[in-house]
């Protein structure tokens, strides 16, 4: 008997804790939700309960997505978490239609009583209801709404949810990025609707603008080039008297979409994948320098295809000469004439623009843009001027005063926007301004360009008649400039080592001084080295016919007996390698500058394997043979060991390995076989090299003995890619293109070649922001698993060894 009373006492238990997991649809007056149960929407995509993030032991109540738990949109405690320790929570429902959540012991750790709404609707019978769009609500018995989550965003904006301000309740409902992913505690980043001037969004860090997605230009917001309409969602701005918000809409409710801000700041736009019960991610904000805040300062415009990417608007001039030429751009542009404001100002039309930030500005709804220009010229305050909204032909107008700032160029797409300036700086040939030039002028102006272009040509030729004449050694070697060894000598102080810059394969580099002044970096033929004369031809032929911005640029030679030099521009920031891997000089490389560098040299090398009128490899492609200019613009130098491809060519192979261990591809240590993808896996290498801040071939990981590669690898496969950031970067970095950047480094140092991307597609991901390929296992070099006798090493040291010819 006793037993059977055993049994029945322990189903009774078990049925109770069953009913302890089950779902609710609604919360009446005076009932709970304890920690363990959930509230569920009618169509159960949605659940609100209690939840832990990550391996934390801290409870909070929030709203997921019932097919991925894991994702949080909404949480009541975010600042004032329940310690488990002390028992759980409880939610609860009073008769004032207040929604309180409670400790173990009973103290309040949240309620929802800090909306205004509560005060104006009586609360007769309230209840809680977890609706399909994921809003939490408190309504009375006549279905009037006394309070809503939508109201209180967390990290996420969901569809139907207003990012904004709202009049009647004082709210400013704006999106706050998580501490971390283990703490939903509000962090450091805010994307919020500022209302000064025509209203637009802005991405902060505290209270410091980051980024600025911009103002709303009637089909998208500014910062987005294409105005195509999302196939998705809708999205609507809507500015009155009573609200300033941005909202959107799904399409098809059966598609989840969500954007989310993350604890780095980044906002993503996600979609759910049915197939996959997974959320891919469709797009992503501040994805390149220029959408760095105001970068390039006041008047100013950036543009990512450019070096460097910013550059005064026409009619301005750096405001600081000094700081702009070492690519300090904050003190921005001034004017170079001041405006007339008489009626003889006029302006120049920018296409395909990010318009600027909109807190000086005025708008007008109903305006046209011959109107909107009439309005500017009257005010001699103003700046420029735009539509305000885009559709069809139109309409609306903008305009600004005083300082523009945080403009971008697009390839294609973006608004136009017309600036104001002087007569004197428009253009000669379209007065912009005040209409046509009269034809007699315009004859006058083509007789004289006539005269001018003939003076010129005149004068070309007897330049070009002179130098025809030997200069210096009164010799041309293959048809570059020649320089007697006199003057290289004087100009180098007989090659004292004061001037000496550094030594490589080849030898020696030094820097001189012409008497004109000109700087020149000499690099000079070592009786040690094993390049001789060939490797020397090689680089003339080679880098004689190159020119790229992001190529280093020779300017002559010298031979003269055993004496043999090359003349390059001079690089006052010498190698990548001399900064990267120093503790103290790394400081001086924050990430936008190695943002910059990554894309520099990218750009420079698929000019030598696709856009030169030669295909070059150049099999030597490392750190230390990246040049930085005064403004931190990369060179690809030390073609010594390269070599040419016809245009159908794939590879070729050789006997002799030449290269520097540790940038070298599996294929060419092992088989002699190089190719294109060669300099790939070597761009690779040097991408990772400056995140990371450490040497490939320097690094081991003590724990699992792999090198940088290896280490690089198993951090991504554990989400963990963030631990790589060199530490001198916590300030300064992006996430999402640190992120970017390691995934297109292990792409390209992949086993397979085959599975490696060309340039022109590294350039792609590198400025795009669609999803990439998962990487697969990169070659492993580790210490002495391909060299195990060091005699067998090659480029000892860092120094290239040239051993053969191509076969």
């Amino acid at each position: 008997m006793m037993a059977s009373f055993r049994v029945l006492y322990l189903y009774f238990l078990l049925l109770c804790f069953v009913e302890s997991l089950t779902s609710r649809d609604t919360i009446t007056e005076g009932n709970f939700i304890r920690d363990g149960e959930t509230l569920v929407s009618s169509n159960r995509f949605f659940e609100l309960g209690f939840f832990s993030p990550g391996s934390s032991t801290l409870r909070y109540l929030g709203i997921w997505y019932r097919e991925s738990p894991s994702t949080v949109f909404w949480v009541a405690n975010r600042n004032t978490s329940i310690n488990n320790v002390n028992g759980k929570g409880l939610l609860r429902l009073n008769d004032q239609g207040v929604l309180l959540l409670l400790d173990a012991k009973n103290n309040t750790m949240w309620s929802s009583d800090n909306s205004s709404t509560t005060t104006r609707i009586k609360a007769y019978n309230p209840f809680a209801q977890l609706l399909d769009s994921g809003n939490l609500v408190v309504k009375n018995d006549a279905f009037d709404r006394l309070w809503q989550s939508f109201d209180y965003p967390c990290d996420t904006l969901m569809p139907g949810m207003k990012l904004g301000w709202d009049q009647e309740t004082g709210l400013d409902k704006v999106l706050s990025s998580w501490k971390s992913s283990y703490d939903p505690g509000q962090g450091d980043y805010i994307y919020k609707i500022d209302r000064k001037g025509y209203p637009q969004l802005f991405a902060l860090r505290s209270s410091k603008v980051m980024f600025r997605p911009g103002s709303w230009n009637g089909i998208t917001l500014t910062w987005l080039p294409n105005h195509n309409p999302n196939p998705i969602f809708t999205t609507e701005f809507v500015v009155n008297e009573k609200e300033v918000y941005f909202t959107s809409e799904l399409r098809n409710n059966s598609i989840f979409s969500r954007f989310a801000v993350n604890p780095s700041g980044i906002g993503q736009r996600f979609d759910w994948v049915i197939q996959t019960s997974s959320w891919q991610l469709l797009s992503t904000g501040s994805i390149d320098q220029c959408e760095n805040y105001a970068l390039c300062g006041a008047n100013s415009i950036c543009n990512i295809s450019n070096n460097p990417v910013c550059e005064c608007l026409r009619g301005y001039e750096p405001k600081n000469f000094k700081e702009w030429n070492v690519s300090n751009w904050n003190s921005g542009c001034t004017r170079r004439v001041s405006l007339d404001c008489g009626g003889g100002d006029g302006f120049k039309q920018y296409t395909s623009i990010k318009l600027p930030d909109t807190s000086s500005s005025w708008y007008n709804t109903t305006m046209n843009l011959k109107e909107c220009k009439k309005t500017c010229l009257q005010n001699c305050s103003c700046a420029a001027y735009s539509n305000l909204d885009i559709r069809g032909e139109g309409s609306g107008c903008l305009v600004w005063f005083d300082h523009l700032l945080d403009m971008r160029q697009f390839p294609a797409g973006g608004q136009d926007l017309y600036v104001r300036l002087p007569a004197s700086e428009l253009d000669h040939f379209r007065d912009e301004g005040r209409g046509s030039i009269g034809k007699k002028k315009l004859a006058g102006i083509v007789v004289g360009c006539a005269i001018l272009a003939m003076s010129f040509m005149i004068l070309g030729l007897t330049l070009i008649a002179r130098k025809s004449k030997p200069r210096n050694s009164g010799k041309e070697v293959m048809d570059i400039p020649t320089f007697d060894l006199s003057v290289i000598t004087k100009a180098t102080d007989n090659f004292s080592t004061i001037n000496k810059l550094g030594e490589g394969g080849f030898g020696p580099v030094y820097k001189g001084t012409l008497e004109d002044g000109q700087e020149l970096a000499v690099k000079r033929l070592s009786a040690k080295s094993g390049q001789g004369m060939e490797e020397l031809k090689n680089e003339i032929v080679l880098i004689a016919k190159l020119q790229h911005r992001n190529l280093v640029k020779l300017l002559g030679c010298c031979i003269v007996g055993d004496e043999k030099l090359l003349i390059y521009e001079y690089m006052s920031n010498k190698s990548l390698d001399y900064f990267i891997f120093d503790v103290t000089r790394s400081n001086l490389l924050d990430w936008p500058k190695r943002w910059h560098i990554i894309h520099g040299i990218a750009r420079g090398l698929l000019y030598l394997h696709m856009d030169s009128r030669l295909r070059i490899i150049h099999r030597d492609l490392k750190t230390s043979n990246i040049l930085l200019d005064a403004y931190m613009n990369p060179k690809i130098s030390d073609f010594g060991l390269a070599r040419t491809f016809w245009d159908d060519q794939v590879d070729a192979n050789t006997n002799k390995i030449v290269g520097t261990y540790g940038y070298m591809p599996p294929e060419y240590v092992l088989h002699g076989c190089f190719s294109m993808k060669s300099d790939v896996f070597s761009f690779g290498v040097i991408v990772l090299e400056i995140v990371i801040g450490k040497k490939n071939r320097g690094f081991l990981d003590q724990e699992y003995g792999l090198n940088l590669l290896g280490h690089a690898w198993r951090l991504w496969i554990q989400g963990r890619a963030m631990e790589l950031l060199d530490e001198c970067l916590r300030e300064s970095y992006n996430e999402y293109e640190v992120l970017r950047c390691v995934q297109v480094g292990l792409l390209c140092v992949q086993q397979k070649v085959e599975d490696r991307p060309d340039m022109s597609t590294v350039i792609l991901m590198l400025n795009g922001e669609k999803l990439l390929p998962q990487p697969k296992v990169p070659c492993f070099y580790t210490a002495g698993d391909v060299f195990a006798d060091p005699s067998h090493r090659m480029s000892q040291n860092e120094i290239s060894q040239t051993m053969l010819e191509g076969r």
